[in-house]
C-alpha cells in the first residue's frame, strides 16, 4: 500500500506556473524519511526481500500518468515503493563489490548541494563548486602521498578515472614522438604499447578500449599468487609505452612492485599508471604505508572517493602528473566557455581536465568527506577496516575454511568447499539478509569475497556477520 500525500494537482506547479513551492515542508519531508531509513540500516535486511523488488517493478511498470502529481506525493510513493526494494549497501555489514558506505557529513553535504543545484564545469557557473574541488583534490593529494604539482579531476567513478589518466599518457607518449592524436587521432598514428599485469582489473581494459588502445591488444605481466605483478619476469620494452600497475587487487588486496616498475619504465620512458580504486588509500595510513611503497613515482593514478573514503556515489579521483598533457587531453575551447589564457589563468576550471563539462559539483561531499574526518580520521578508517578483514579471516580458518589470499588490506577470499557448496553457502548467506558477500572466481576456484570498506562497519556487526557465515556452511554440510 502506498503511503499517498492527498493533494490536488492543480495546485502544483506541473499546471501551475504561479505556483510557489513549499520547500521547507518538502525538504524536511525527505530529510525525514532519509534519516528513517538510515536509521534502520542496522537492523535491516541487506538484500531486500523479493515481494519488495516485485512490487517496485510492478508499480513502476504503470504507464506515464496524463496528469502531473504534486512533489509531496511523488516523495510519498518513491519511499512507499524504492525504499523497500535497496540493497542496504550504506549499512555496516555490506561487503560487497568493495562499495563504501556514506559518511553523515558526506550525506548532508550532498543534500545541500543538490539543493543548490551547482553545474561545476567551471569557476563561472559556480564560484563555490570549483573552489571547494580544488581545495578537496589538494587535500587528497596531500593525503595520498602524490606529488604537490601534480593535476587532477573529479570523475563518476575509477572507470572514468582511468580513462582520464590514460588519456594523458596517450597525448603525452604521442607528443613526444611528434603525434598530436587530440588533434589527429590515431589514423597513422605512432604504434603505443600497452602492458597490464595478468590480472588487472577490467575498467582499465575498458578505458583502453575507449581510448582506441584496444582491451586486449595488451602485453600481459605474469602475477604471483596474490595477483601481483612479478619485479623478476619483466620482459624487455621498446618504443612508447604506458604500463598499467594496481594499488589493491580486487581479490587479493595485494599491490604490485611500484618501485621495481619505476625503475623497469625509466629505461625506456615508459608511462607508470596506478589503478588503485580502493587499495591507493593504504598510503593515508601509517601502518599500510608500506604495502603501496613507491607508488607516489608513478606518472598517474585513479581512485575512487564512494569506496573507501565513504563518499557518496559517485566520486572517482584521477591524478596526473603531467598537468599539461591532462589538460592537453582533455581541455575544449568556445567563445562562450572561460578562457584559461584570460586574466585569471591561475584560477582552475574542472571542464579543462575532466571528460565532463555538464556535472554536478561532487566535490562538496569529497570536501565534507576529508574536512569531517581529518588526517587522523581517514587513517583510523583504513585500520579498522583491515582489523575488520583480519578477524573475518581468522574466524574462518578457525572454523576450517580455507581462505585463500594473504589478508594485506580489506579483502578476504573464503571457499567453503567446491564450486557447488560455495555457492551454496553464498545464496544461503545473502538469502538470510544478516550481510551481503558475492561469489568470485580466482585462481580456477569459485570462493567468497568479502570486501570491508563501510566507515559504520562495527566488531558487533563482524561477529554478526561471522555467525551468519558459519551458520550457512554448517547447514550445507549438515544437508550432505
Amino acid at each position: 500500500m502506498i503511503d499517498t500525500i492527498s493533494s490536488d494537482p492543480s495546485t502544483d506547479f506541473c499546471s501551475d506556473p504561479d505556483y510557489s513551492p513549499d520547500y521547507s515542508k518538502l525538504l524536511a519531508d525527505a530529510a525525514d524519511r532519509g534519516a528513517r531509513y538510515l536509521a534502520s540500516l542496522p537492523e535491516r535486511r541487506v538484500w531486500p526481500e523479493r515481494r519488495a523488488v516485485d512490487s517496485l517493478r510492478e508499480a513502476s511498470a504503470s504507464p506515464l500518468p496524463e496528469a502531473g502529481t504534486s512533489a509531496q506525493t511523488v516523495l510519498a510513493e518513491l519511499d512507499a515503493i524504492a525504499a523497500p526494494a535497496t540493497v542496504a549497501t550504506a549499512g555496516p555489514r555490506y561487503f560487497g563489490f568493495v562499495t563504501g558506505g556514506a559518511l553523515p557529513a558526506a550525506v548532508a553535504a550532498g543534500m545541500l548541494s543538490n539543493a543548490w543545484d551547482q553545474n561545476a564545469f567551471s569557476r563561472v557557473s559556480s564560484p563555490a563548486g570549483a573552489a571547494l574541488e580544488q581545495i578537496a583534490l589538494g587535500w587528497a593529494t596531500d593525503l595520498l602521498g602524490l606529488p604537490s604539482g601534480c593535476a587532477a579531476a573529479l570523475t563518476t567513478g575509477a572507470t572514468i578515472a582511468n580513462f582520464t589518466a590514460l588519456a594523458a599518457a596517450r597525448h603525452a607518449l604521442l607528443d613526444r614522438e611528434g603525434w598530436d592524436v587530440d588533434a589527429r587521432g590515431l589514423f597513422g598514428a605512432p604504434e603505443l604499447n600497452v602492458v597490464v599485469g595478468a590480472e588487472v582489473h577490467p575498467s582499465v581494459r575498458k578505458g583502453l578500449g575507449m581510448l582506441g588502445l584496444g582491451r586486449e591488444r595488451t602485453i600481459e605481466l605474469e602475477t604471483d599468487d596474490q595477483g601481483c605483478i612479478r619485479a623478476d619476469r619483466l620482459p624487455r620494452i621498446d618504443g612508447p609505452t604506458i604500463v598499467c600497475a594496481q594499488a589493491g587487487n580486487v581479490n587479493s588486496g595485494g599491490s604490485d612492485p611500484f618501485s621495481a616498475l619505476r625503475a623497469w619504465c625509466d629505461r625506456t620512458g615508459a608511462w607508470l599508471h596506478v589503478d588503485g580504486a580502493f587499495g591507493l588509500w593504504a598510503a593515508a595510513s601509517s601502518s599500510k604505508r608500506a604495502l603501496v611503497a613507491g607508488v607516489e613515482t608513478a606518472d598517474s593514478w585513479a581512485t575512487d572517493g564512494h569506496k573507501w573514503l565513504n563518499v557518496p556515489y559517485d566520486s572517482g579521483i584521477a591524478f596526473v602528473r603531467d598537468g599539461d598533457a591532462l589538460r592537453a587531453a582533455m581541455s575544449i575551447s568556445a567563445a562562450y566557455l572561460p578562457d584559461p589564457e584570460g586574466p585569471d589563468r591561475d584560477g582552475r576550471d574542472p571542464f579543462q581536465t575532466s571528460p565532463e563539462c555538464s556535472r554536478r559539483a561532487r566535490g562538496i561531499e569529497l570536501w565534507a568527506a576529508l574536512r569531517n574526518l581529518g588526517r587522523s580520521g581517514v587513517e583510523d578508517l583504513v585500520d579498522r577496516c583491515c582489523r575488520h578483514a583480519l578477524r573475518f579471516a581468522s574466524g574462518l580458518r578457525a572454523a576450517g575454511f580455507d581462505v585463500l589470499n594473504d589478508v594485506v588490506l580489506n579483502q578476504v577470499v573464503v571457499v567453503f568447499g567446491d564450486a557447488a557448496r560455495t555457492e551454496d553457502v553464498i545464496a544461503r548467506i545473502q538469502a538470510e539478509g544478516i550481510c551481503w558477500c558475492g561469489v568470485t572466481h580466482w585462481k580456477g576456484r569459485t570462493a567468497m569475497r568479502i570486501s570491508v570498506s563501510n566507515w559504520a562497519t562495527s566488531d558487533a556487526d563482524v561477529e554478526a556477520s561471522l555467525d551468519s557465515m558459519l551458520r550457512c556452511a554448517y547447514a550445507t554440510e549438515c544437508e550432505r
